[in-house]
């Protein structure tokens, strides 16, 4: 059986970053398993701009955004399977992936990190009313079906939610010659980031229904329009609000989930709030050996922190693998990150101050949209941060820098809390 250091599970911006930064930390014999025909992930079919601000300091589509790690792991002459679908990780990491070339086949790691990324809710997790006519599309489909494939799905176009990739499909759309007739979405809020919100639906005259959703939708053969209606406070729909949209077209942006099947069968602690692992503060999980990162871990807003993330768990693998941290001796303590007020959840979900980096970035989400309030951290009783913040809303990611040195000083730290107060 192969053996190697760490097995790196996806091709895309996590895996990518992550085998680039366990590089850089020491680790020698890595292998990335992807299962698209080529690496780079979801930013292959990302032709906009926007990337890469933070990372490179340069504004770069998806594709160049990929290229440049891609380049890097060539560079550092990182071995990489492609079109290869990994089919079980076992305890005592086992890895069983299978291909064209070489049927399946089993692999030993010493560390393993998941970089899976994530995957659109589909319509069957909406119940909405109606047949299974031609012409439904979740938006990240559709946005392959235009970008790689040179296909346009539709003529007369309705948006069924307003994350980011809805948003990016309203405007792409339209710049093909479609016409987007409205974005609904359910919540009163958009899901998206609010760059996109400005450059994808008001530079276009693209409408946006907030609490709103679709109702039924028409057609048999070939969608031939969908009925949107408003909804109460508890997302049911009010009788009288209907209105009639004839369409051929109707994508669905209604929420990413992360791709957590084998991360599951292999044991691994997933919450309940971002369906990813639950991670300590070197991105370890329950599970000795295995780390996790990027979207497979929880949904973030730019690939930027997904890189970012992703180089640290690299760096921690090659920590584990060389045997170089003392956490990985055992006695490790863990202090729990708990979320109040708002704040939903945060990634790490636990601290270790004794073998912490000197800064620990908690990133997180909150519940609802707050205006001139403060993000707050507590060191049990004694409050160590109170930044006020002009906006904080649901679509973007929010994050406080915790140094070594406040948890050390807290003696006999029990917990740490992250919540908003209110002005």
């Amino acid at each position: 059986m192969e053996h190697y250091e760490i097995i790196i599970i996806g091709g895309g911006p996590a895996g990518l970053a992550a085998a680039v930064g366990a590089r850089e930390a020491g680790a020698e014999n890595i292998l990335i398993l992807e299962r698209d025909r080529e690496l780079g992930g979801i930013l292959n079919q990302c032709i906009h701009n926007g990337f890469g601000l933070h990372t490179f300091k340069e504004e770069l589509t998806g594709p160049e955004y990929a290229s440049r790690f891609i380049e890097q792991v060539e560079e550092k002459g990182i071995a990489y399977k492609l079109d290869t679908m990994v089919m079980d990780i076992s305890g005592d990491k086992i890895v069983t992936y299978m291909n064209k070339k070489e049927g399946m086949r089993q692999i030993q790691a010493e560390a393993v990190i998941l970089a899976m990324g994530c995957r659109e809710r589909p319509r069957g997790a909406l119940n909405i009313p109606g047949y299974r006519p031609a012409g439904i599309y979740s938006a990240g489909t559709a946005q392959r079906l235009v970008n790689m494939e040179g296909f346009l799905p539709g003529r007369e176009v309705v948006i069924l939610g307003s994350g980011d990739i809805g948003l990016i499909m309203a405007r792409r759309m339209t710049l093909e010659g479609a016409h987007v007739q409205v974005v609904a979405e359910l919540m009163p809020y958009s899901g998206g980031l609010k760059r996109n919100i400005v450059q994808c639906l008001d530079d276009f005259d693209i409408p946006l229904k907030l609490r709103h959703t679709v109702t039924e939708i028409h057609g048999r053969q070939r969608v031939e329009g969908v009925t949107l209606s408003e909804v109460d406070e508890n997302g049911r729909p009010i009788a009288g609000t209907n209105k009639f949209y004839s369409c051929d077209t109707l994508l669905l942006s209604v929420g990413l989930l992360p791709e957590n099947e084998l991360s599951r069968e292999l044991g691994v602690e997933l919450s309940s709030v971002t369906s990813g692992p639950v991670v300590d503060d070197s991105l370890a999980t329950n599970v000795e050996g295995v780390f996790a990162c990027g979207n497979v871990l929880h949904v973030h807003d730019l690939v930027d922190y997904v890189s970012e993330e992703a180089a640290l768990a690299g760096r921690h693998a090659a920590q584990f693998v060389k045997g170089k941290e003392e956490k990985w001796k055992g006695g490790k303590k863990k202090v729990p990150v708990i979320v109040e007020n708002g704040v939903r959840y945060t990634v790490p979900a636990f601290i270790n101050p004794k073998t912490m980096e000197k800064e620990v970035t908690l990133r997180f989400r909150v519940g609802a949209i707050y205006k001139n309030a403060f993000l707050s951290v507590y060191l049990d009783g004694s409050r160590v941060i109170h930044r006020k913040r002009p906006v904080m809303a649901p679509g973007e990611m929010e994050k406080v820098v915790l140094k070594k040195e406040w948890l050390l000083l807290a003696d006999g730290l029990k917990n740490i809390t992250v919540k908003v107060e209110e002005a």
